[in-house]
């Protein structure tokens, strides 16, 4: 438990010290529990002229949607500013695919995986399984963290029929307990314009592979 909770702190502070380089600030263990949980109005303006551009950009992924309809949603639920915020800081590029109803959809939407998310093995367990050469956290707790929820197979499939994703690179996606019980978990690219999914150890971890996230607001 507590080489998880290091490892865990660890991920916090990685994600935490971007947000605040530019006032100054340190993070540390003594403030770990009093990550914010509201963005500041500059914070929040700047993000949000960052996600309408995007959004007037790619109308393809939300070919029903206006940004009004978009704008007013986050208004109303300005906590989830915060997981956006940790998207975009990370190299997500979160964008609307979808509105159901009552509740908008935002994926990690970057062409490649997310560059501060990569170098991350599957899972807490998978992370304490190795007893060497430890990567510095995992993906589904950095996702939790961040607030998000990593994407399914059948939600990457549905990115890869909005725009071309990850030719470069793969992302860990949300692995069925029957394969994860055996040791096993699953990640996917786009290689010759087609969507493969693969298996790995989960306590494998690469440099060119990270994970992709969902937010429903």
């Amino acid at each position: 438990m507590q080489s998880y909770l290091s490892g865990l702190l660890r991920t916090f502070i990685f994600l935490m010290k971007k947000n605040n380089a530019k006032e100054g600030k340190k993070i540390s263990s003594s403030n770990f529990h009093n990550h914010k949980k509201l963005l500041l109005p500059d914070e929040s303006q700047k993000l949000l002229d960052i996600l309408q551009a995007r959004f007037k950009t790619f109308p393809n992924r939300h070919p029903d949607l206006v940004w009004e309809k978009v704008l007013a949603k986050l208004e109303a639920n300005l906590d989830k500013l915060l997981p956006l915020y940790e998207m975009e800081q990370s190299g997500g590029q979160p964008d609307v695919v979808g509105f159901n109803p009552g509740e908008l959809i935002f994926y990690d939407c970057s062409p490649e995986s997310p560059t501060e998310r990569r170098n991350l093995c599957y899972d807490r367990q998978a992370l304490e399984s190795r007893k060497a050469n430890k990567p510095r956290g995992n993906a589904l707790d950095m996702a939790a963290i961040m607030g998000i929820e990593i994407l399914t197979e059948d939600q990457y499939r549905q990115l890869q029929s909005l725009g071309v994703f990850d030719t470069k690179t793969s992302s860990w996606i949300k692995t069925p307990e029957s394969i994860r019980k055996l040791g096993g978990a699953i990640f996917a690219d786009r290689r010759y314009n087609h969507v493969f999914i693969y298996h790995n150890g989960a306590e494998s971890y690469y440099g060119s592979r990270g994970f992709r996230g969902a937010l429903k607001v």
